[in-house]
């Protein structure tokens, strides 16, 4: 099937009109392009779900900080749709701005709650109310039966979450795994922003993890302490935070299973990353 490209509002009802006629399930990956394997692998986890995938590719400025340089994102577009067309993707929708805002900058924009003052939000004031204001556009939009976000971003898929179930939107949200370079760093968009010796620098932020996951057996403050010494050890690392959460964000447990989150700065280049940790067991839990 040849890949369908829509620019507007009508273009993407009628490329989706044969999927709702014969009432196939939709599945929606939503991105800012700058497509690597970790989108890929969404688009292959929204195909194992749904017969119909849509992908969409737009840079939201609402999401981008004052001291983040919006213009400066990668948008390698023909690239981007070429590795659609080889993943089997039905539609890609690449609206321009005023298309998905087509008022300017939305009056009405969604509030993401106090989660969103954390970890990320400390750090990027205003952020995920970009995103969800966005991916809530989005969700009008397309109408998908189910959206696809990876765990790399993985407060950002907590507060994705909240949202399709607080305000009782009809779409499934699925989270992916990370995927990773074989010596461990997640892929990501930014990665590309990195020299040689950043790159190797930024192998830090998943050694952390790694030390702070070994630690895991003595309770959540010995993660914290022995991811902060891989980072604060490493050269041409600026560390930002090194959290460890319950699964679901809020306050971690001295025992059971968790999430560590860090962030850094190497070079000029901000990076995330997470990993689960199971932590110490209780005496009940034997």
């Amino acid at each position: 099937m040849t890949l369908l490209v829509a620019r507007t509002r009508d273009d993407l009802d009628a490329a989706l009109k044969p999927f709702r006629s014969d009432q196939a399930r939709i599945g929606f990956v939503p991105t800012m392009g700058a497509l690597h394997a970790g989108h890929t692998a969404l688009m292959r986890a929204a195909r194992d779900r749904a017969p119909a995938v849509v992908v969409s590719i737009f840079v939201n400025p609402l999401q981008f900080g004052p001291n983040e340089d919006f213009s400066r994102y990668p948008r390698p577009f023909e690239a981007d749709l070429e590795m659609c067309s080889a993943e089997g993707v039905d539609v890609v929708f690449a609206p321009v701005h005023d298309v998905v805002y087509p008022t300017g900058d939305p009056s009405v924009t969604v509030d993401p709650g106090l989660l969103a003052d954390e970890l990320e939000g400390a750090s990027r004031p205003g952020h995920f109310r970009g995103v969800l204001t966005v991916v809530a556009k989005l969700f009008g939009l397309v109408r998908p039966d189910l959206a696809v976000f990876g765990q790399k971003d993985y407060q950002q898929l907590a507060l994705i979450s909240a949202m399709a179930r607080d305000l009782s939107m009809a779409v499934e949200i699925v989270g992916s795994p990370i995927v990773r370079e074989p010596d461990g760093l997640a892929l990501s968009s930014r990665n590309r922003y990195l020299t040689r010796d950043e790159r190797a620098h930024a192998l830090a932020l998943v050694a952390a993890l790694h030390a702070g996951s070994q630690a895991g057996s003595a309770g959540p403050d010995a993660v914290r302490r022995a991811g902060f010494a891989v980072l604060d050890a490493a050269d041409g690392v600026d560390p930002d935070y090194f959290e460890v959460r319950a699964t679901d964000l809020g306050q971690a447990s001295e025992s059971g299973p968790g999430r560590m989150l860090t962030a850094a700065r190497v070079g000029s280049t901000r990076l995330i990353d997470n990993m689960a940790v199971q932590l110490r067991r209780s005496y009940e839990e034997g």
